[in-house]
């Protein structure tokens, strides 16, 4: 089983961590510092909590007034900055320091600092250079929405990739393990200028966050993100990939405007024929193996966008859906295709697997075909 996340926080990287605050603070205890982090509830506490618990002994071991402790931490970039030279190729870039050190600076200003929107933001700004810092963004969003928005309309405009990736990925309005953005969950229209602002960024990283960022705005309003791939599609081959990306999520719900965007079309002459389920019974920890053939009736090619539903047992009986894709490609006009495919049935921390009935059938441009059984034992 995989190592779980919160124990990255190791002796390995508390030893690094220290070396540099040593850096602006000579007389550090180290010994103390390690201890009070590490005390008897250290074990049982998960990532966030770890990640708060630090953030809250790190206060005790900085000044006591919230500009002046910033000023330590901006010192500390500084002096091991550089440890981190730019790399030649922007694609190439990626933060210097570790995602621990992010998680506890972000949360050292989320935690001390939202009352002092000036100092923050300068902080957020440079912290970002090295560690990613879009959790932190939420809470100053929520707290000043006009202020911050306009913040991060400035930052789409930063020479620093890290930065403009900020400008995006800090208003995601669906961020996983941030705090909620309801207002611009209701109502996008401050993140636009930004993302149009990125969509012709040089860095990936960044046009990977407007990509999200749009398949974020796509669950609550996809009339918005319908009409940016209508304005952006074409532009260039990054930015239809970004609106590609961005989509996903209405391309798994088979949304018929987006898939006529794409040039998915009528399924009027596919067929699925000879489905069949090699495995009928799948043990946990093994794979369900299905396989089918795909009959174009049509004279002409026709793409395709392949995918198949996994209905997963849940406690209550009822089935929840995934979507899965395959592939999306051209098939030959008059042509017969067989496609198999595995899906694993293995033990994750991201969804509790339940024994009894599941079940499975072909997606073909958002339309879905028959359902087979099969069977979820020990």
């Amino acid at each position: 089983m995989a190592e779980p996340f919160k124990n990255m926080y190791n002796e390995q990287f508390f030893d690094l961590f220290t070396k540099d605050l040593k850096l602006v603070i000579p007389d550090l205890d180290t010994k103390a510092f390690v201890s009070q982090i590490m005390d008897d509830e250290w074990r049982n506490r998960e990532l966030k909590q770890r990640t708060a618990h630090i953030a809250t002994v790190l206060k005790n071991f900085l000044p006591s007034d919230y500009k002046d402790a910033i000023a330590k931490i901006l010192e500390m970039l500084n002096c091991i900055e550089v440890r981190y030279p730019h790399c030649s190729k922007i694609d190439d870039m990626k933060f210097g320091l570790t995602l621990e050190y992010g998680g506890i600076l972000d949360n050292y200003v989320e935690q001390y600092g939202l009352d002092d929107y000036k100092t923050s933001v300068k902080a957020i700004e440079r912290i970002t250079q090295f560690a990613s810092c879009e959790f932190v963004a939420h809470p100053f969003i929520v707290k000043y929405p006009d202020k911050m928005m306009a913040q991060m309309l400035v930052w789409s405009k930063h020479e620093h990739w890290g930065v403009r990736r900020l400008a995006s990925e800090g208003c995601r309005p669906r961020l996983p393990w941030a705090m909620a953005l309801p207002n611009l969950k209701e109502n996008p229209a401050p993140i636009i200028p930004i993302l149009e602002n990125l969509k012709n960024d040089p860095a990936r990283f960044v046009r990977l966050s407007v990509a999200n960022n749009l398949n974020d705005i796509a669950k609550d309003n996809p009339e918005v993100v319908i009409d940016l791939v209508k304005r952006w599609q074409g532009e260039s081959e990054e930015v239809d990939w970004i609106i590609k990306h961005g989509c996903r999520t209405l391309l798994k719900q088979g949304d018929p405007e987006v898939m006529g965007l794409f040039g998915l079309g009528s399924t009027k002459n596919i067929h699925v024929e000879n489905f069949r389920i090699l495995t009928p019974e799948v043990k946990v920890g093994e794979a369900l193996e299905f396989i089918f053939n795909i009959v174009n009736d049509s004279n002409k090619k026709t793409k395709m966008r392949l995918e198949y539903g996994l209905y997963y047992q849940k406690a209550n009986g009822t089935l929840s859906k995934k979507v899965c894709k395959i592939s999306e490609k051209d098939y030959a006009a008059n042509s017969t295709t067989q496609v198999a495919r595995k899906h694993s049935f293995k033990v994750v921390t991201t969804r509790k697997l339940h024994l009894g009935l599941h079940q499975v059938a072909v997606i073909i441009n958002g339309k879905e075909f028959e359902k087979y059984d099969f069977e979820l034992v020990e």
